[in-house]
């Protein structure tokens, strides 16, 4: 089901190619101190909200590279206003930072705009002990342009006072949800219309089958599979499976819902676990379900890049795959930041602190990338816009997957 998207042109491949093998311009570069080979201080550029996971990292580094200390750059809390950060300072041809922690679906889009140097020849890196979902999504044009830092994968919660069956496939939720008692509702989940609405569809339709794009980067949201997926969805909020309270719910509300005690089940992230917990809920976990079993998250979670301009390549990659080590990767999981290195996940002493990780792992190793494109934010849109009027307004399926293919086919003519 692992999907890396191809949403560009060969020329454009050509191009990315071209500008990262120039015997001409790699010459020119060292010379100027801004090669591959390149070794001093960095900054390092990332959100203000997770910034108390790296910090400890960051230290550790500096004491052992006192010439190479790493400067922390915290951005915005927001998405949007890292992301503009960032695009101002490297249109600007800037080299303010040296390595960027990047939402998983602003990889492409970094790429395609040649302000990411690719990790090959002196800069290529290992990924074989990494999950290789979170890899996929530092993927494009079938070339590594980051390495992953950290990601985030969803989960079925279950309250087993309240459901004490759980579910192997998403038929079982009819049978689960009348068993409840009046008054509590089955399974609750984002469906408001933003972002998390767009992870469900994608996670519905790839859990029958389909996609939102295929591999080669044409629209598959009209695909049998993909309808058949989004009409599940449909099907569910309308059946009453999904609670009504979804189509107003983000990751908060579901989190309220399901620690007070209100919803039976719910989808979420991980970090809903610890707060069931303290909540006094009786909470199992397990990976999402799909039409036959085991279903598929969709990927959260940041991947670093390193800025085409940087003057200290070198020192960036070996930062990089520090903060990957196993030890770093621990304490991502000790902070509830899921880790990508495989093995952590098989850590015994960590699973008794934190019982969800074997099921994390298995959400991780069934999950798929979001759509790899550099027009991530109009596919986003269309997908979410059409997907809420098929659930809210009464829509056919057949006609909003039509609109959303439309939709994000004119995003990808420019």
């Amino acid at each position: 089901m692992k999907k890396t998207i191809l949403a560009t042109t060969a020329a454009l491949a050509l191009v990315l190619t071209g500008c990262s093998n120039s015997s001409d311009d790699s010459s020119q570069a060292a010379q100027e101190g801004t090669g591959e080979g390149g070794r001093g201080p960095i900054t390092f550029a990332m959100g203000k909200n997770d910034t108390d996971k790296i910090q400890p990292i960051i230290e550790a580094w500096n004491k052992e590279h006192p010439d190479e200390k790493v400067t922390l750059a915290e951005l915005a809390g927001e998405a949007d206003a890292q992301r503009e950060t960032l695009v101002q300072s490297l249109q600007a041809g800037n080299s303010d930072y040296d390595v960027m922690a990047l939402d998983v679906v602003w990889t492409a889009d970094f790429a395609a705009n040649q302000w990411l140097a690719p990790l090959t020849g002196d800069l290529e890196v290992d990924t074989a002990d990494l999950l290789p979902a979170t890899v996929e999504s530092a993927t494009y044009n079938d070339m590594l342009y980051a390495l992953p830092q950290n990601t985030n994968g969803q989960l079925l919660f279950r309250n087993a006072e309240l459901a004490p069956t759980e579910v192997n496939k998403f038929d079982d939720f009819k049978s689960a949800c009348e068993a409840l008692k009046e008054g509590t509702n089955c399974l609750t989940t984002q469906l408001k219309q933003y972002e998390g609405l767009t992870v469900n569809t994608a996670g519905f339709m790839e859990g029958w089958g389909g996609s939102v794009l295929k591999d080669d980067g044409s629209v598959n949201v009209d695909s049998t599979e993909s309808k058949e997926g989004l009409q599940a969805m449909v099907d569910a909020y309308k059946d009453g499976v999904i609670s009504k309270d979804s189509t107003a719910a983000t990751e908060e509300e579901t989190n309220l819902a399901f620690t007070e005690g209100k919803t039976a089940f719910a989808i979420n992230w991980p970090y809903m676990y610890t707060n069931a917990v303290d909540a006094g809920v009786k909470v199992e976990v397990s990976p999402l379900v799909g039409k036959d079993g085991v279903g598929v998250s969709t990927l959260g979670g940041y991947n670093n890049g390193i800025n085409i301009n940087s003057e200290h390549k070198q020192t960036a990659l070996d930062f990089m795959k520090f903060i990957v080590n196993e030890d770093n990767q621990k304490s991502f999981a000790e902070a509830s930041f899921p880790p990508v290195l495989s093995s952590i996940y098989d850590d015994a002493e960590l699973i008794k602190q934190f019982p969800y990780l074997p099921a994390l792992k298995e959400s991780l190793e069934n999950a798929a990338p979001r759509p790899v494109s550099p027009f991530y934010t109009a596919i986003s849109k269309a997908v979410q816009d059409n997907a809420y009027a098929a659930l809210t307004s009464g829509t056919s399926v057949d006609d909003a997957t039509a609109d959303m293919k439309a939709a994000i086919e004119q995003a990808q003519q420019g």
